[in-house]
């Protein structure tokens, strides 16, 4: 079972890359950032300790956690983003444990049924902080998606409306892109044209061992 974890830095384009290994290879996409979306939703256990942590200004007239808020707070206080990745993290390695573990029973009851063997299914699991969060170890080969520094700036200032401090601020809480590549098993370079990048990504998916 081939379990590509896929990371990078913030807004280098790995949402760009995940979509295009779902839509040309069929593979299917577990997004750490969709699981740390469900823990924080109206009633549950952990938007309540948000709350209680930090006061009911962090959650919106609908009820819904004020993400622009809490990321204020936490991006400007590493103490902070750690107290809440401490709350975030174990449910986001749960549900990826679930999802593997769910996977290959699903797989071995379809080779079995169609008495072929099926070799080598291939998953993407994205995790913006495999190494931060400590999750390296649910993958069997790392992806690092590269953009230079300048390209992640624009890119964030114009995706989440940030200015230039916030946008650096950001990423400067995030593990640096060149500490994540010297870890990588793979590095894709996003700092060109998207067709170079996806060319990237056929030869990484055909050849990973020549990566």
């Amino acid at each position: 079972m081939r379990l590509i974890g896929l990371t990078g830095g913030i807004s280098t384009g790995k949402t760009t890359v995940s979509n295009y290994l779902s839509k040309n290879y069929q593979f299917p996409i577990w997004d750490a950032d969709i699981y740390a979306r469900e823990v924080v939703q109206p009633g549950s256990s952990i938007l309540e300790s948000i709350v209680e942590h930090y006061g009911k200004n962090i959650v919106l007239p609908n009820g819904n956690l004020d993400r622009r808020r809490l990321g204020e707070i936490v991006f400007n206080d590493k103490k902070e983003l750690h107290w809440l990745e401490q709350k975030i993290h174990p449910y986001v390695r749960d549900r990826f444990e679930q999802n593997i573990q769910h996977f290959m029973v699903k797989n071995s009851e379809s080779g079995q049924k169609n008495s072929i063997q099926y070799q080598n299914p291939t998953v993407v699991l994205v995790i913006p902080l495999l190494f931060e969060a400590k999750m390296t170890d649910l993958v069997t080969e790392i992806w690092v998606i590269y953009a230079t520094p300048q390209k992640q700036i624009e890119r964030l200032m114009k995706r989440d409306c940030l200015t230039q401090q916030q946008a650096y601020t950001r990423i400067n809480n995030q593990m640096s892109l060149e500490e994540k590549c010297q870890k990588a098993d793979i590095v894709v370079d996003n700092s060109s044209t998207l067709e170079i990048l996806l060319k990237q990504v056929d030869s990484a998916i055909a050849y990973p061992q020549d990566n």
